[in-house]
């Protein structure tokens, strides 16, 4: 059995070098790791079992609920600085609001997953309204950064907001190949707190995980006053930053214009 799994494990899984950082005194993005769907289709261990295969000091960034200018536009900024790749997983009226923010993060590298229309909690609606907020999300996501809105994202993560989902919610995106995101640990920046609080938070919590996937939210003030010391902390204390890209380019099924 565990000869299968680590059979498994290879096979759904391609690890590439990051591109070289043209400021060798930088962090940069230690590695890239192409995930297929099919084989994980839910990571994140604070909601399931299994989470992406990293080693020991890899951290994968994630950042939800933007884009919002005063404060995505600064992560991006700390995260350039640093050479530095992460994955935004955005609220889709947020993605009509601001087309070129969207645009930018695709632009500077990061991988753009989804995060519902509007952000209500999607295990207290009806299935179909839940499948709507998805598909509404995932649509208004695609007319930002290519101007055409479809159901079939570039890029097929999605997380729940609040982490709730439903088994038939779980199922749907599974059969249409979309891996959700959990994750390992998180900075709490939902709660009030000075950058500094939020820094020593979320770096005692990596030093107990010793790896895993970080959300943070990009809408928040602290965490994008924090982010440039957080990042520095990384490199200085040698920790290594992945990033998760999807394993094939997704066809589209065809415009689904947001309502």
């Amino acid at each position: 059995m565990l000869k299968a799994a680590v059979v498994a494990l290879i096979a759904s899984t391609v690890v590439a070098q990051a591109a070289a950082c043209p400021r060798p005194d930088k962090g940069g993005t230690a590695r890239v790791l192409t995930v297929d769907p099919a084989a994980y289709p839910r990571v994140g261990l604070q909601s399931f079992a299994q989470t992406l295969p990293l080693q020991d000091r890899e951290v994968v960034l994630t950042f939800d609920d933007g884009p919002n200018p005063a404060t995505t536009s600064r992560i991006l900024d700390a995260l350039k600085a640093e050479c530095m790749q992460a994955t935004f997983f955005l609220i889709g009226q947020n993605a009509v609001a601001h087309p070129a923010l969207v645009k930018r993060i695709a632009a500077e590298g990061h991988s753009i997953g989804h995060h519902s229309f509007a952000h209500p909690n999607l295990g207290l609606v009806s299935h179909a309204e839940a499948v709507a907020q998805i598909d509404r999300g995932i649509s208004a996501d695609e007319l930002a950064l290519n101007g055409r809105a479809t159901t079939v994202p570039s890029t097929p993560f999605f997380r729940f907001p609040y982490f709730q989902s439903t088994p038939a919610l779980l199922d749907v995106l599974q059969s249409r190949g979309i891996a959700v995101f959990g994750a390992d640990f998180w900075a709490s920046d939902w709660n009030k707190m000075t950058p500094d609080q939020e820094q020593a938070l979320v770096t005692g919590r990596l030093k107990v995980a010793g790896r895993g996937i970080i959300l943070f939210h990009d809408t928040k003030a602290q965490t994008a006053a924090m982010m440039p010391d957080f990042l520095r902390y990384l490199r200085e204390n040698h920790y290594r930053v992945v990033h998760v890209v999807a394993s094939v380019p997704r066809q589209s099924a065809g415009p689904v214009t947001p309502k």
